[in-house]
């Protein structure tokens, strides 16, 4: 009789581990086959994360550091400068770019999302940058601001209360919107698409980029201090 018992306690503990390995190879396989849908429908952090974004005038600046005529071409070299969202003096990214020409061609990516997210009606944006060229660069050969795919650090405090996984999703899919922007209008995504803005960049001038409420995308230019 205690044979019998010991011998059904131990299939039950065998029973028992299978169960506990399936459920942990089911949970790995459901995070692995999440998708950025599924993040916007149901992780309550996130939809809280995005209700918490401000609206935002500066998004970043430039300047002429140096600009001299080469074999015949006039060459460029901008300082270009990414600001903080809570403050816009704050440089959160600074990098340099030699261009051809006087003319440079500022290139983001804006994904808008619905008033879902919040109570008082007003939608929601991120402002991505992604690249920078003159007017004899194609748009293909373009200098990258930020890396596709790569979390900004304007939006690292953002997600923070975001497992690793959840947000490396998120940022991914974010960037490969652009290839399909009406993919998650169910999910509240109301816009995407990018934003180019160029101007003729001459020395002793700021140029200060900023977005207008309605998510409009321009660049002014004051003096340099």
């Amino acid at each position: 009789m205690a044979g019998r018992l010991a011998h059904r306690t131990f299939l039950w503990l065998i029973l028992l581990c299978v169960l506990i390995v399936l459920g942990i190879i089911g949970r790995g396989f459901w995070l692995a086959s999440r998708t950025i849908f599924d993040l916007l429908t149901e992780n309550r952090r996130l939809k809280t994360a995005i209700s918490n974004l401000t609206a935002e005038s500066q998004i970043g600046l430039a300047r002429v550091i140096r600009q001299e005529r080469k074999d015949g071409r006039l060459l460029t070299r901008v300082r270009f400068i990414e600001t903080a969202r809570d403050d816009p003096s704050r440089q959160i990214l600074t990098r340099e770019y030699d261009i051809e020409g006087d003319i440079v061609h500022f290139d983001a990516l804006i994904v808008k999302f619905d008033n879902r997210y919040v109570a008082d009606g007003k939608g929601r944006a991120l402002y991505l940058w992604r690249r920078i060229y003159g007017e004899h660069t194609a748009p293909a050969s373009a200098s990258p601001i930020e890396e596709p795919g790569a979390e900004p650090k304007r939006y690292d405090e953002l997600l923070a209360k975001l497992s690793l996984r959840d947000r490396k999703l998120f940022w991914t899919e974010i960037w490969n919107l652009s290839n399909d922007p009406n993919r998650l209008k169910s999910a509240g995504v109301q816009a995407v698409y990018g934003n180019d803005v160029y101007v003729s960049l001459v020395p002793g001038l700021l140029y200060v980029f900023k977005i207008g409420n309605a998510g409009q995308f321009y660049v002014e230019a004051v003096p340099a201090p």
